[in-house]
């Protein structure tokens, strides 16, 4: 079998968004899993966007914001890294447990942290929250194997409305309805138990047992059925069942296979997710203007309202998948990194007129990253074969996290360079902007 080609048909009957047409798939998707896929994508990530929201108040202007963005991606980007190689070992049941209460935990300690102590116990909590996130990523992409492409799109969906909502949420609560930030966020904490309802009451298990029943292909092209070997039935049999099959493939083939991942899939995610974050932790807090020209009272309000116009954009584009594909993911990548360059030089040579047009680049920033972020694992979905495909959909996941964690890098110098750099040309807007 062609090793760039899928024939089998998607776990539960399902067939790539190619092989049918968007009435089929619609037609042919239990609700149930839609809204159970949907929710897993908005609460996976929403705690994710607060923190990145609130990055400017928990560390004001004397830490760069780039900073919060290391301490929330790096640690998600770790467990991307490794855990594929292992994590089929763990239950999906226990799997969820375990990542509700990291997120919980650690968005308590980032909200019930004086803003007397230190940043760094603040960035603790950040640390423990991104464990469930990068873990819980990985994993419920993975498990869109077990459940066809719809599942895949409402994924995508709920984590552009993860965006949307989280940046939303936090500028309703500090901006408009004025609460504290130590408020805002400890209404956050208490979001991950929605999760436990989407995997535990709403999401059907019958599809995990069927597509571990499937025919699968190993490392030769040649059909082996798996069995049971006397594993658990329900929502921790799938991983179960997986082991068995990854326990027949070395660890090197598994390397092999993800480096045949890197060019088609790894790359344009990775280029895209340097580009856009860049701009979102060290670029956007120095795009600022004077108040009279703009429609807030004061600079802090500039950067969580350009997260949330890169979230609605993100919102959109990640849930366009059943109604449009792109298939060169390069072109968006390229277009992306087009914008990082475009606002850089805005931020030093000030030479965009309106704030508002700045707000129409972010907007368009967030519909080129939710397209490539959502097209790539829907391409991953078309064309690797069923044997390699739940692997490859979670080891293409930490393509995303180490673009972050380079843009986090990345970030902190651009918005140290780049506000001095103001400063010195008589704009220092960017030094008026207060911890909350």
């Amino acid at each position: 079998m062609n090793r760039h080609q899928s024939a089998s048909p998607a776990p539960g009957g399902l067939t790539s968004p190619t092989r049918v047409g968007l009435g089929n798939m619609l037609k042919s998707a239990d609700t149930s899993v839609l809204v159970a896929f949907w929710l897993f994508g908005l609460i996976n990530n929403v705690l994710y966007v607060i923190i990145l929201s609130a990055a400017q108040d928990l560390v004001g202007s004397s830490v760069p914001k780039g900073v919060v963005l290391v301490a929330d991606v790096m640690p998600s980007f770790l467990t991307k890294l490794v855990a594929p190689y292992f994590i089929h070992r763990v239950p999906y049941r226990v799997r969820v447990l375990v990542f509700v209460a990291l997120s919980s935990t650690g968005m308590l300690l980032v909200a019930l942290t004086p803003a007397t102590q230190s940043v760094a116990v603040k960035l603790v909590g950040v640390v423990i929250a991104s464990l469930s996130s990068g873990g819980g990523e990985l994993s419920f992409i993975g498990l869109t194997h077990y459940y066809g492409p719809m599942s895949l799109a409402a994924w995508g969906s709920g984590t552009g409305g993860a965006g949307l909502i989280g940046a939303g949420l936090y500028v309703l609560l500090t901006d408009w309805l004025e609460l504290s930030v130590k408020t805002s966020l400890l209404a956050a904490a208490f979001l991950p138990g929605i999760m436990l309802l989407s995997f535990f009451a709403i999401l059907p298990k019958a599809p995990l047992q069927q597509g571990y029943e499937a025919v699968q292909d190993d490392d030769d092209g040649n059909d082996i059925e798996h069995e049971h070997d006397g594993a658990p039935s329900g929502p921790g049999a799938a991983a179960t069942a997986y082991s068995v099959a990854l326990e027949k493939r070395s660890f090197l083939s598994n390397l092999r296979r993800a480096r045949s991942l890197f060019i088609p899939y790894m790359l344009p995610l990775l280029l895209v997710y340097i580009a856009e974050y860049t701009i979102n932790q060290g670029v956007a807090p120095t795009l600022l203007f004077p108040l009279e020209q703009s429609p807030f009272t004061e600079f802090r309000a500039f950067y969580p309202f350009y997260n949330f116009l890169y979230q609605l954009g993100v919102f959109i584009s990640r849930s366009s998948m059943p109604f449009i594909r792109i298939r060169h993911l390069y072109l968006p990548s390229l277009l992306q990194v087009a914008n990082l360059v475009l606002l850089t030089l805005h931020a030093l040579l000030n030479f965009i007129p309106s704030v508002y047009l700045v707000f129409a680049v972010i907007f368009w920033e967030g519909l080129l990253g939710g397209a490539v972020y959502v097209n790539t694992f829907a391409e991953i979905m078309d064309n690797v074969p069923m044997a390699e495909r739940e692997f490859s959909l979670s080891a293409t996941t930490v393509s995303d996290s180490g673009g972050i964690c380079i843009a986090g890098f990345l970030g902190m110098a651009m918005e140290v360079w780049l506000c001095d750099w103001q400063v010195r040309h008589g704009r220092d807007w960017c030094r008026r902007i207060k911890a909350g």
